[in-house]
């Protein structure tokens, strides 16, 4: 349960990674209970974390939030590299500004991310949460997924657009009432038109979220996990299937295994209080 502080003010930092300047959000905490590094999924920014960190911040944990290259305010890579070890970089030169080893929560391709430095890099994390991230993705989900970042290319003409284009991809979440919060996700340009909040270049890469990582290498990583480990699927996420979380079974077994009923593959956004309840919970349990 969270406690009864209240959530302190979140700033905004700056950050050198893998030859890229990044962007993050920082919600400090006195005496923190530990730190937390939340990664977002490709195509989203730091904002897709922003209710969690801070009800974690109000729960005593020091909560960071980081836009990865490429998406949201952080600098497009001036060689486009959006492979996943410039992803990985970009943590390990993160973790070493942190006061202490952080919590890792990683969405989708912030979770292989995490993974893939959490297993090659023992002692880098303190525990990590895998939100619907397996090895043995379901090649339909990831279709969809490439076929939605790759779309529009040529931008909306209005935010009633771009809600039209989520409802269809992501028929699960509920379409905003307000639509000024879609800005967190697209920017307007002086074509008068709003285009995604990340770079086209990222979507090269056409195998979200796995970026044509050898799947032995994922394997080997998640083989490596000694520290606490918590794995959250949406039950209607059509990227995790039954058998691709057995296998998962097998290579970390020492995870636990929570369920979002009302959720898909992006869990956090499609549920964000029962996601964020069991965190907590996850969380408390390592105190």
């Amino acid at each position: 349960m969270a406690s009864s502080r209240a959530a302190p003010r979140s700033d905004r930092f700056e950050y050198e990674g893998a030859g890229v300047q990044l962007v993050g959000t920082r919600w400090a905490v006195a005496e923190p209970r530990g730190v937390v590094v939340l990664l977002h999924g490709g195509g989203q920014t730091r904002r897709s974390w922003a209710r969690t960190a801070g009800r974690l911040a109000a729960d005593g944990w020091a909560a960071i939030t980081v836009d990865a290259r490429g998406h949201g305010e952080s600098d497009w890579h001036s060689a486009q590299d959006y492979t996943l070890d410039g992803f990985v970089s970009d943590l390990l030169a993160l973790i070493p500004t942190l006061e202490q080893a952080p919590v890792l929560v990683g969405a989708s391709l912030g979770g292989i991310t995490a993974l893939v430095a959490a297993g090659e890099h023992p002692g880098i994390a303190r525990d990590i949460v895998l939100v619907d991230v397996v090895i043995q993705l379901e090649p339909e989900g990831v279709d969809r997924i490439v076929a939605f970042l790759a779309a529009h290319r040529d931008g909306f003409s209005s935010l009633e657009e771009v809600a039209d284009a989520i409802s269809a991809y992501n028929p699960i979440r509920r379409r905003p009432r307000n639509l000024d919060g879609l800005k967190k996700n697209v920017r307007l340009r002086p074509d008068g038109r709003w285009y995604w909040h990340w770079d086209p270049a990222f979507i090269q890469i056409a195998d979200e979220p796995q970026r044509h990582v050898d799947p032995d290498r994922l394997r080997a990583a998640a083989l490596r996990l000694r520290i606490p480990t918590l794995r959250v699927r949406g039950a209607q996420s059509d990227v995790v299937s039954d058998a691709g979380l057995a296998d998962m079974l097998r290579l970390v077994p020492q995870a636990e295994s929570v369920e979002i009923p009302a959720a898909g593959h992006m869990v956090a956004g499609d549920d964000n209080d029962v996601f964020a309840t069991r965190l907590e919970a996850f969380l408390a349990s390592l105190d």
